[in-house]
């Protein structure tokens, strides 16, 4: 490659050259002195990043967390110095208003470094101006289509007249292997249904791999798949076509009927001399001859680092810090208007933007009276989640085409389905696609609503990775898993969940219910709700469970702690502890009222959350599980392992070693040992060891 291949394409202005090839080495410097990173889709990018930003991105650099802003996620992690470059020239603040800079030309120095704000993949909460954490292929784009619907719904239920608050628009850079992840594919279909015309996906289209070209292992006609999601397609032939970049995103704001997909042919580490368009551009540090060879193609200086030409900060902040500025005033001026106009209106956006919890929100949540035979916890949790949603309108969501089962409708008729022609709809039919169901969630927590999905817990191995993000970004999004065991019954072991939820347990940050009964389920909810940084599920039952006799034994209020003495707390020192999580502490119950009345000093202990538990100090902690008590059983229809945290190394575990059966429930809960004979029959073993 020549210098002379990279001068500027007619339309192209000097000026913006040198900020596009500001962007390519200022990426190269980075990557190299971390020696690690990656270069090479930043280089074939910067023309289509520049030309978005600085020409198009509705972003007020001096106040980033505008609530109009346009998002801007880039899927293509991988790519992070593309963003933390544009963020650096664009020279957006820390916090709004501020004057430190979010990311300073000595972060960009400390690429990929211990505690530095420019990771190897953008993480949001971490760096502002990051949307969201991306990094596993394919979770971005996934995550913009619920941004967008997000933006959609806040666009119809908080509008002035005609003038809605709010109208932003999303894009989403994406690369062939984001394409290639099938909750990618999910996503787009959901969007086409939807008719998203505020989203707008870029395909960087460089054909290359870390294997090799795009060839070895990816041959669809991706522009036909897009039409048949009912895409808008868009092509630009080169990515250093500015122009044509231009003209293809004028094109997706002028649609107002679907979304768009704008397919970018670029090349990969643009300007390098020998890697160019080479696997090796993908993860490598360039080297020095090469840095040197693709600054001289840029027409650079070849020994300059991290420069920043005279003029390009300007560039920038004559285009998006004017442009946006501009129209966050704009906005603002609309929001007095609301002000003054329409009180009710007004109270409604300050609460949205606060963030907070309306006054009252709990006041319907049902206590439940004691019944025998009960209901089944994801009935419960219908009827809970409904009384909240009532007082919450901020509540949205829905399930991967199980909402009968998973009791997860909202019933009020206010609050209507999410759809292609009413976007403000609270009900979401996400259709059998529960991977993007998880990440759209993540997408639409991201907007600030309180979003929920809801499948069967086993199928919660199709959602483990944005479970893992949201939990990551601190997102306080929720999802309902009803079938919690065995006790699914005939479906049979494929559907019959074992080691489900020692998997989400392992999730740092993610707080897991398993409640027992219907007013568990009540202060399961009451917790989640006032969740502000973590992301939670609750484990529900499918079988009707008793509901407790609150007056008999304690109240539900002690699942605020994960874990609390149900039975026997008047035994400061019990001779045997059971311990149990949703419906097995029914069976804990009965073994202690035959326990009790053979005189021995025994204590049950609902554990709903071993999250919320281990989160309590030692001083509670030990009040319920006496370190002293080593007889203990501990029953859980799951995997065993985890459990002897509690159970102690001599105490017995009653759980799942295989998989379950197809058959009804009792036959099921004979076949394990799932009865209160073997919860007693343990117990007794425990005392007899005891006395040794």
């Amino acid at each position: 490659m020549s210098a002379a291949d990279t001068k500027p394409k007619a339309g192209t202005s000097e000026i913006d050259q040198r900020s596009i090839d500001t962007i390519r080495t200022l990426t190269i410097d980075a990557v190299q002195k971390a020696n690690s990173g990656h270069a090479g889709a930043p280089l074939g990018l910067a023309p289509v990043a520049f030309t978005l930003w600085n020409h198009y991105l509705r972003y007020d650099p001096a106040n980033p967390h505008w609530p109009n802003r346009d998002r801007f996620v880039l899927s293509v992690g991988h790519a992070s110095m593309l963003l933390y470059s544009l963020l650096h020239l664009a020279e957006v603040a820390e916090k709004d208003g501020g004057n430190a800079p979010a990311v300073a030309l000595e972060d960009l120095k400390k690429f990929r470094q211990l505690d530095s704000r420019t990771p190897g993949h953008p993480e949001y909460h971490f760096t502002t101006g990051v949307e969201v954490t991306t990094g596993p292929l394919g979770q971005g784009v996934a995550n913009s289509v619920g941004m967008a619907m997000g933006g959609r719904f806040l666009g119809e239920r908080l509008a002035y007249g005609d003038r809605p608050l709010f109208d932003y628009n999303v894009y989403a850079m994406c690369s062939d292997g984001d394409l290639m992840e099938g909750v990618s594919a999910e996503a787009a279909s959901i969007a086409g249904h939807l008719r998203l015309s505020n989203l707008c996906w870029i395909y960087d289209n460089n054909t290359i791999t870390i294997e090799g070209h795009t060839d070895l292992a990816f041959s669809e006609e991706v522009a036909a798949r897009f039409l048949a999601y009912g895409w808008q397609v868009l092509r630009v032939a080169d990515a250093n076509d500015t122009v044509a970049v231009s003209h293809a995103v004028e094109t997706f704001l002028q649609s107002g009927d679907r979304p768009t997909l704008i397919i970018v042919n670029s090349v990969i580490g643009y300007g390098a001399p020998t890697k160019q368009g080479t696997p090796k551009a993908h993860s490598d540090a360039l080297g020095p001859d090469e840095v040197k060879g693709a600054k001289r193609a840029y027409g650079w200086p070849e020994d300059a680092e991290f420069l920043v030409p005279d003029g390009v900060y300007d560039n920038f902040r004559q285009g998006i810090g004017a442009r946006g500025k501009a129209l966050r005033e704009e906005w603002l001026a609309l929001v007095e208007e609301v002000k003054a106009g329409d009180a009710g209106l007004a109270k409604d956006l300050a609460a949205y933007l606060a963030g907070e919890l309306p006054e009252g929100w709990d006041a319907d949540i049902p206590v439940f009276p004691t019944d025998a035979k009960g209901l089944a916890t994801r009935e419960s949790s219908g009827k809970v989640l409904n009384a909240i949603a009532n007082r919450v309108p901020w509540v949205l969501g829905g399930s991967a085409d199980l909402a009968p089962s998973n009791k997860t409708k909202l019933e009020n008729p206010e609050a209507g389905t999410l759809g292609p022609f009413t976007p403000g709809g609270r009900n979401i039919h996400f259709g059998v696609r529960e991977h993007a169901m998880g990440s759209i969630v993540n997408g639409l927590g991201l907007v600030g609503l309180r979003a929920y999905g809801a499948t069967f817990l086993v199928f919660s191995d199709y959602m483990r990775p944005p479970i893992r993000l949201a939990a990551l970004m601190e997102l306080p999004v929720f999802h309902v898993f009803t079938h919690d065991s065995i006790g699914v019954g005939e479906d049979g072991p494929t559907h019959q969940p074992v080691e489900h939820m020692l998997a989400l347990r392992a999730i740092p940050g993610l707080v897991t219910f398993r409640p027992a009964d219907a007013n568990e389920v009540a202060e399961a909810y009451r917790v989640i709700m006032q969740l502000k940084h973590q992301p939670a599920v609750l484990a529900l039952s499918r079988q009707p469970l008793p509901t407790v006799d609150r007056e008999t034994y304690a109240p539900a209020s002690g699942v605020a702690k994960g874990a609390y003495v149900l039975a026997g707390a008047d035994e400061a020192k019990p001779d045997v502890i059971l311990i149990g999580t949703g419906s097995e502490v029914q069976l804990c119950l009965g073994a202690y009222e035959t326990l009790k009345a053979e005189g021995v000093k025994a204590r049950v202990v609902s554990m709903p959350s071993w999250d919320l538990f281990e989160q309590q100090d030692e001083s509670y902690r030990n009040s319920v599980l006496p370190p002293e008590v080593t007889a203990r059983v501990a029953v859980e229809q799951g995997s065993v392992i985890g459990w002897d945290r509690y159970a102690g190394s001599s105490g017995t575990i009653l759980g799942m070693h295989t998989f379950g059966s197809s058959a009804p429930i009792k036959d099921l809960q004979t076949k394990f040992g799932f009865t209160p004979e073997k919860v007693l029959e343990a117990a007794r073993a425990q005392l007899a060891k005891k006395k040794g």
